[in-house]
């Protein structure tokens, strides 16, 4: 489902989503440069329970945040040059670790993203005041049951 969303939206988004999800969840954030990945990653942190600054991983690949509510695995794979790459940091550890696994650019490993996962696009866009604003995709990929669950959980369903 698609939406257009302020920035404050956003952040709701963000809050209600780090609430919604549970051990061994893949989150797919997909977007140009400057879509709001990172930012939507901060306030999803912040309301995990997680008090250190989120940092952008882009020279690690993946940060690890153990102190909220489950372990949280942020992943920026943006300088990956093949989507195979992605095992060589331990990848599938992460993602079957009983944490959440936030990933940055996860269009680049799409083919390496597990059968279920929760899949956010951001687009730029503008609304009828012309203020820039960001279409929203957000899905369950692989569980369409899942996929209602969480859109009328996070107050995301027309």
């Amino acid at each position: 489902m698609k939406k257009i969303l302020t920035f404050d939206e956003i952040n709701i988004l963000a809050k209600k989503l780090a609430d919604y999800v549970s051990p061994n969840t893949v989150v797919a954030l997909i977007g140009d440069l400057g879509t709001g990945k990172t930012t939507f990653t901060k306030n999803f942190a912040k309301a995990f329970g997680i008090d250190d600054s989120l940092k952008s991983p882009t020279f690690n690949y993946v940060l690890e945040y153990l102190d909220g509510r489950l372990p949280l695995y942020h992943f920026d794979v943006y300088r990956l040059g093949s989507p195979e790459e992605i095992y060589e940091i331990g990848y599938e550890d992460y993602i079957n670790n009983d944490g959440v696994a936030l990933i940055e650019w996860a269009n680049i490993i799409e083919s390496e993203l597990p059968k279920k996962y929760i899949k956010i696009e951001f687009e730029y866009a503008l609304d009828i005041e012309e203020q820039e604003v960001r279409s929203v995709s957000l899905e369950y990929i692989g569980d369409k049951e899942k996929e209602e669950e969480m859109l009328k959980y996070v107050d995301f369903s027309n």
